[in-house]
């Protein structure tokens, strides 16, 4: 379970596939605080790793990301989250197919909710996809953090076949459509 975010900070919980990818591209996004990489959704209290793959869990792969709603939005963070990840596919991102890499949205308050419907219309109105989104939009559920060697995973394994091939290619297009929002 996580602890409250720092004074004047908010807290997102989203789900875009694999957590590796989801905590590198949001490290660099300016505004955000910290990314912890986790588990939410399911009905089993402290879940392993080995147990969320198994699919039995109902869990998710999520990250965790404290914000300045000050220098970020919650509405702009989605923009990102939307831009990083095909939401149009339900149970995978590219070859991680499952349960655990939904598309979703854990809300943390109706404000949350409300902005994360707007931002969804937003995206199908711009015909950003070819097909239906399907984000799930869920309501706020315990958080557990991933075990300590999922932490900073592409920072410290960027040699790693799937860093090189999935990640790194990921945070590439990420830092060059939003160029203007990396931290300095």
């Amino acid at each position: 379970m996580a602890e409250q975010p720092s004074p004047g900070n908010e807290v997102a919980v989203l789900g875009g596939g694999c957590f590796w990818c989801v905590e590198a591209v949001f490290t660099d996004l300016r505004g955000v605080k910290s990314v912890l990489p986790g588990y939410s959704g399911g009905h089993v209290d402290h879940p392993s790793y080995e147990q969320v793959c198994g699919k039995n869990t109902g869990h998710i792969e999520v990250a965790r990301i404290e914000f300045d709603p000050a220098e970020l939005s919650y509405s702009d963070l989605l923009r990102v989250f939307f831009a990083t990840h095909d939401p149009t596919t339900p149970g995978r991102q590219g070859n991680d197919v499952g349960p655990q890499y939904e598309s979703a949205i854990f809300w943390q308050d109706e404000a949350q909710r409300e902005q994360a419907e707007a931002v969804i219309a937003e995206v199908e109105a711009h015909k950003v996809y070819d097909a239906p989104i399907v984000t799930r939009l869920l309501a706020p559920a315990t958080f557990w953090p991933a075990e300590d060697y999922h932490r900073d995973y592409f920072a410290l394994h960027p040699e790693q076949g799937y860093c090189q091939f999935v990640i790194a290619p990921k945070v590439a297009k990420f830092r060059k459509q939003f160029q203007d929002r990396l931290k300095k």
